[in-house]
């Protein structure tokens, strides 16, 4: 009997990213909002992750446990797993141990959307007016023309968010990564000024990278990146 498998969920994501992103618009809120959809069906196995399973020391600096898969309270650094890049987006894990923050910095022109598969994230949002506040995050997506562009995120607890970038990152096609420093305004509580970091990266952010784990993509040739 002819049985097709069923489409794992990175998979699910990918065909639609390549579906939204391959258009010449930007995208609308429906298919944003499609692509949230599939996002919240995420759980940390789908993408190669261990929720639960710490084997070894914590601090040890080994990220893979023994039944082969990431592990989500392993993790003693930022971590980056690289899933898939093209020309038209980019999809990628951070992992964080508890109490470490990402700095502020912009997706210059690009819409983001990320979902924690583990944990708690609290993140800090400057909006257009430079407005900043703390709040518990459970999705989030930045839009390139609708403000809240720049934004910082700290980890409540060991968390790993899947994040999708559309388009990614690029110095030559003016999509710089830009960090921030955000000075509060004593006169008016909640405000801040902002001032672009010297240095493209700052000197106190380290992110390793960790391989892969999760279903493999399947994708055309001559979309491999």
């Amino acid at each position: 009997m002819d049985c097709k498998m069923e489409k794992s969920k990175i998979q699910m994501l990918y065909d639609a990213c390549n579906y939204v992103f391959s258009q010449e618009e930007l995208p609308n809120f429906q298919q944003i909002q499609w692509l949230k959809n599939i996002l919240n069906t995420f759980k940390a196995v789908d993408v190669g992750i261990d929720e639960f399973r710490l084997d070894g020391s914590p601090g040890s600096g080994e990220v893979m446990n023994s039944n082969g898969l990431i592990s989500g309270q392993g993790v003693s650094e930022i971590t980056y797993i690289h899933i898939y890049e093209c020309d038209q987006f980019s999809m990628g894990i951070f992992c964080f141990p508890a109490g470490r923050t990402f700095p502020l910095h912009d997706h210059p022109g690009m819409t983001f959307t990320s979902k924690p598969t583990i944990g708690f994230v609290g993140r800090l949002v400057a909006p257009e007016q430079m407005s900043s506040s703390m709040h518990h995050v459970n999705h989030r997506s930045l839009f390139p023309r609708s403000g809240g562009n720049i934004h910082s995120f700290t980890a409540l607890t060991p968390c790993a968010i899947l994040d999708v970038l559309s388009p990614p990152y690029s110095d030559d096609l003016g999509r710089p990564s830009t960090y921030f420093l955000d000075f509060p305004i004593p006169s008016l509580p909640g405000y801040a000024w902002l001032e672009e970091r010297e240095v493209k990266l700052p000197c106190d952010l380290v992110v390793k990278g960790a391989p892969y784990l999760g279903p493999p993509l399947d994708v055309p040739d001559d979309d491999l990146c």
